[in-house]
């Protein structure tokens, strides 16, 4: 997570057709077994068009690949709706945030962050979320994630998952995602809390949510390293990680948020998180850096 930008102006993006949408799309991960159905697959339902990566920057950047130790392959949780959007320089209209989550899930993917549940005047971006909800249309087999920084948002997104259930009942969103740091002081400044107290007030969100048959996943951000502490101590971003895990979350995304990281401290950090977290509960966050294939590579050697 980075520090949100406030902007109040407002435009409206254009979107490809769809036709176009899925022929620049572009391959982006790799996959294993000795099923080629298989591997077709899953190949499909991981295409990113390149054209959108262009035009909302986190659609590309903003990646998280798990791994599966059952079933080789990369998983990929899209974030470009809402951590790309939060910080574009005016505000997106509810009807191409709604666009754009359509033709991400035609373009294969099975897990998008549809946006967040935070405060309007930090995040105008996020304000229209409820309005998304609303207007979206699901589709089946993907989900849609919301981000919740607290029991208050968790309780505001309740209320509009009840009154927009589609069909029989089944809930717009099913899944929420909660977010800390390695470092006290960016969660300070991103969330006014320190790790510590923003464990305590996550523990009740993630109750709350299971309680109300929600999946949770968590991030933890700063993992290499802090731009208000430098290096991270790999065993630092451990304890968070298993606090989220020991408190109801099923996967904990490890972020690079600065972009920092190398062979040596991602080895070092996976070395040292991998002793404690077992690798299917793993997933690490993919930037557009140096780090990116050794992320991946090294994250591979555990699987």
């Amino acid at each position: 997570m980075s520090r949100l930008i406030r902007h109040r102006s407002c435009s409206k993006l254009s979107l490809p057709s769809s036709k176009s949408y899925l022929n620049q799309t572009r391959n982006v991960t790799t996959t294993y077994g000795s099923s080629s159905s298989r591997r077709s697959s899953l190949q499909k339902r991981t295409n990113i068009t390149s054209s959108y990566s262009r035009r909302f920057t986190s659609v590309s950047s903003n990646r998280y690949a798990s791994s599966v130790a059952s079933q080789r392959f990369v998983k990929i949780v899209e974030c470009g709706v809402r951590d790309g959007l939060q910080n574009e320089p005016s505000i997106v209209d509810v009807e191409t945030k709604v666009q754009l989550l359509e033709r991400l899930a035609e373009a294969g993917l099975t897990a998008i962050e549809s946006g967040a549940m935070v405060s309007k005047k930090g995040v105008p971006q996020m304000a229209t979320t409820p309005e998304v909800l609303q207007t979206m249309k699901p589709w089946q087999g993907v989900s849609y994630p919301v981000l919740v920084p607290n029991v208050k948002g968790l309780e505001n997104l309740l209320q509009i998952i009840q009154a927009s259930s589609v069909a029989e009942g089944t809930p717009v969103v099913n899944e929420i995602a909660v977010f800390t740091a390695a470092s006290d002081s960016f969660n300070k400044a991103n969330t006014n809390k320190n790790v510590a107290e923003s464990l305590v007030e996550l523990e009740k969100v993630v109750k709350k949510a299971t309680e109300n048959g929600m999946r949770v996943r968590g991030y933890v951000s700063t993992v290499i390293t802090c731009p208000f502490e430098g290096l991270i101590d790999p065993k630092r971003v451990t304890e968070v990680a298993k606090a989220l895990l020991d408190m109801g979350c099923y996967e904990i995304s490890l972020g690079d948020t600065v972009g920092t990281g190398t062979n040596a401290s991602v080895r070092r950090l996976l070395e040292e998180v991998l002793k404690v977290l077992p690798a299917d509960k793993i997933a690490v966050r993919v930037l557009p850096a140096d780090s990116s294939p050794s992320i991946l590579s090294h994250f591979y050697r555990y699987m």
